[in-house]
């Protein structure tokens, strides 16, 4: 593996521990504490035991490991026809997962870093996205894509991209990010036994942040439930992936102000949990969406929307999107600035709450 590549992995295992709410397994489960990579490769290995069509192919995941370790010590169990060392080819490693779905496996593809993706975008939109609508139902291709994104661990360009909504806009993308251990493997045991093709997103900045609680049997978390971490009334906060974090954060810490933050992790941007959404803000009324992509375009934009279309009489103040700049990540000086920090969040809800 390369020197640049050994230093990413180290500045995502310096992340400091923060407090954030966790799920709790059932009392008669066998449990390991794990963080969120290791989650990650835990449930990459339950399905592969119990599963022989599942099997993964990208760019160094055998023989290495990968980049952040996602898939240590796989390729000595499964060997070298189930845990596949592919060329720098991104559209390959897609092309062939559409092949292996289709031959009747159930591929788990690892894209590197979500910014080199471009190369097989083709492959997703124009064929993976679009089998079931074009076979009009009758064939269907259960295959995943991986890719670790985001900023804050100190990368060159085009290895800290958020462009979630590139995917979520495609019709037939399914697009899952977990924030937490525990719904990284249920969520990653779902996307592998779900029917079509989902884009599995991993906060790289948490992936050693903390641990928890992860049950050693294989469980799901159903695509398309957010989770309510944090209850309160005077306003929404809806978030994902690494921005739960700062989110929970900054509302613990407003709470010393009398601002109760109801904060909402998605989990599932598409499909969208909007029962939940709308639930939520009828409730407080206001709304804040946390998320580092950049503004313009992003997911928030249309979950504002949908929240003026279905719950507009209950609105008391316009809903304030805490995002990236409209501007392509920058390199180590500025980055924290441009990712949304606690303090930020804290700003744009006390914005909120002033009208």
């Amino acid at each position: 593996m390369s020197s640049y590549a050994e230093t990413l992995a180290e500045n995502v295992e310096e992340q400091s521990e923060e407090p954030t709410q966790r799920e709790t397994p059932e009392e008669s489960d066998s449990v390991d504490e794990l963080t969120l990579v290791e989650a990650i490769c835990d449930g990459l290995h339950t399905e592969m035991s119990q599963d022989e069509r599942v099997m993964m192919l990208g760019e160094d995941i055998g023989r290495n490991g990968g980049v952040f370790r996602a898939t240590d010590a796989l390729y000595e169990e499964f060997g070298d026809d189930r845990v596949v060392d592919t060329p720098l080819a991104e559209s390959g490693i897609i092309g062939a997962s559409i092949g292996l779905a289709l031959s009747g496996m159930r591929p788990v593809g690892e894209i590197q870093f979500m910014g080199f993706l471009y190369p097989g975008f083709d492959q997703l939109v124009s064929h993976a996205s679009r089998l079931r609508s074009r076979t009009h139902g009758q064939l269907n291709l259960p295959m995943v894509v991986r890719m670790p994104y985001g900023g804050g661990i100190r990368a060159p360009e085009h290895h800290s991209e958020s462009k979630e909504a590139f995917f979520v806009h495609e019709p037939g993308l399914k697009v899952v990010t977990p924030s937490t251990p525990y719904d990284a493997k249920g969520l990653l045991t779902a996307a592998i036994r779900d029917p079509d093709p989902v884009m599995f997103l991993e906060p790289k900045l948490i992936y050693r942040a903390f641990r928890e609680e992860v049950p050693e049997r294989s469980y799901e978390i159903d695509l398309g439930e957010a989770a309510v971490r944090r209850e309160g009334t005077d306003i929404s906060v809806f978030t994902w992936g690494a921005m739960t974090r700062p989110s929970l954060i900054a509302a613990e810490e407003l709470a010393e102000e009398g601002i109760d933050c109801e904060v909402v992790d998605l989990r599932s941007l598409s499909p969208l949990d909007f029962d939940t959404i709308i639930d939520s803000f009828e409730k407080t009324g206001r709304g804040a969406i946390v998320h580092e992509a950049p503004k313009t375009g992003g997911l928030g934009a249309e979950i504002a929307a949908t929240i003026q279309e279905e719950a507009l009489m209950y609105q008391e103040a316009p809903i304030k999107r805490i995002a990236g700049y409209d501007a392509h990540i920058p390199l180590h000086a500025l980055e924290d600035y441009y990712l949304p920090q606690a303090v930020r969040i804290q700003d744009g809800i006390r914005e909120a709450m002033a009208f």
